[in-house]
């Protein structure tokens, strides 16, 4: 049995950003760090607009309503840029 996969809550707790990453507190303690200029629509937003943002799909997505942003926790973990646009 493998127990470090009964530790694990993928689950977004908290969302905060420093002037150069996003960073994302996980249920289960962890905590992922991205650069900005990964996420462009975060990148230039202003601070106001990264503040209004919600958790989605049960807790595993983070959705910024006035952005059109949508990231998630599994992408985070695999250290996913956004997709460019084409």
């Amino acid at each position: 049995m493998n127990i470090s996969a009964n530790l694990t809550d993928e689950r977004v707790l908290d969302v905060r950003f420093d002037d150069h990453s996003l960073i994302v507190d996980l249920m289960d303690g962890r905590t992922i760090s991205a650069p900005l200029a990964w996420y462009p629509r975060l990148l230039n937003a202003r601070a106001k607009q990264r503040a209004v943002l919600e958790t989605c799909a049960g807790g595993y997505g983070i959705h910024w309503p006035e952005l059109d942003e949508d990231l998630s926790t599994e992408g985070l973990l695999r250290g996913a840029p956004a997709a460019k646009a084409a």
